[in-house]
């Protein structure tokens, strides 16, 4: 039995590991960190985790988590595993980071961004950003930090990823992205105002229009696939639900398809991965079809007025989106069965 850590357990991300982790066959909890709750029973924080045996919240002691961890995950606040991490990997601990830390590999990119300095950009390189489904496998062999990608990236990701590849993106044009977000996906402690249910109910709007700092790293994974820089137009929504992202990529083409040669596009470039289902032409997914689930459901079409491929992707964002995918990457780490204690189906209604 692998014995993990989680850093930050009474967060949305923190408690969903929690909850997944209990029914994985392969692992054993044997420390729940919370600076905020330590000495408390996880139960009496987070109720929905009663009849679970846990251990209690610890505090923060950063020495002690490599005696009782072989594997941690990271699910602190951004600037929070750059502190840290050198040290645990120098005490041969295995590292999931679920904050923006690692994932972006340059560190002017990252301070410019997120507004503060890097503070070990010399791991940025060794970092292995784990978005599954475009990570090659023998990557995993010898890594021992992985980046959980963000949730956005990850839903813009997989719906680009075969469009790129395959090269058929326009190389002039302007790829435009327009995602919705549940709640959720702003974290269990910022308790502002505009997070309180009379603001949000009957409700819907964009936030960070301008500048959202998930921009570059969709544009990175883009990077990577297209082998040269590259720019989109990326546009965020809140919108009154607890989970949920849908993502509307709109991506000029570089020469003339049909809808059904794009979905066979994506259908043979997902074929076998078990957390990507790729719709029927003209069959777009809705987010209630994958919540609760590790899954991102895609469904494409083209419009042939204006030569754009429209894809649509959905996710929930505590899953694919942050606390599944972490597991995933756990799976793949440990050379396990990739859908090992992950929920592929969703819950409805």
């Amino acid at each position: 039995m692998v014995k993990v850590g989680i850093v930050g357990a009474t967060g949305y991300t923190g408690s969903e590991l929690v909850r997944l982790l209990l029914g994985h066959p392969k692992v054993e909890i044997t420390t729940l960190v919370s600076r905020s709750e330590s000495g408390r029973a996880i139960r009496d924080v987070l109720p929905h985790l009663r009849g679970a045996e846990l251990p209690p919240l610890s505090p923060f002691e950063p020495d002690s988590l490599s005696r009782v961890c072989d594997l941690l995950f990271l699910a602190g606040e951004n600037g929070f595993a750059m502190q840290h991490a050198p040290a645990w990997l120098e005490q041969g601990m295995k590292l999931i980071d679920l904050s923006a830390d690692f994932r972006l590999k340059d560190a002017q990119t990252f301070e410019s961004w997120y507004s503060i300095p890097h503070r070990c950009p010399d791991y940025l390189s060794e970092a292995l950003y784990g978005l599954v489904e475009l990570t090659e496998t023998s990557r995993y062999e010898k890594a021992r930090l992985i980046a959980n990608p963000g949730c956005y990236p990850t839903a813009t990701g997989l719906a680009l990823a075969p469009l790129a590849q395959a090269g058929w993106i326009a190389p002039q044009g302007v790829i435009v992205v327009d995602a919705k977000s549940g709640v959720s996906g702003a974290g269990r402690s910022k308790a502002t105002t505009d997070y309180l249910f009379s603001e949000l109910n009957d409700n819907f709007k964009a936030y960070n229009v301008l500048k959202h700092r998930h921009t570059p790293e969709i544009e990175q994974n883009l990077q990577s696939l297209l082998g040269e820089p590259t720019r989109i137009r990326f546009t965020p929504h809140l919108i009154p639900m607890t989970r949920g992202i849908l993502s509307t990529v709109y991506a000029p083409l570089k020469t003339p398809v049909s809808s059904e040669e794009l979905h066979s596009l994506y259908d043979d470039y997902y074929a076998g991965r078990p957390f990507v289902q790729t719709r029927a032409p003209g069959d777009f997914p809705a987010t209630r079809h994958v919540y609760g689930s590790n899954r991102c459901d895609i469904g494409v079409g083209v419009d042939e007025r204006t030569s754009m491929a429209i894809v649509i992707s959905v996710i929930d964002n505590l899953m694919k989106g942050a606390a599944g995918q972490a597991i995933q990457n756990m799976n793949c780490l440990y050379g396990w069965e990739e859908t090992l204690g992950l929920p592929i189906t969703a819950v409805a209604p």
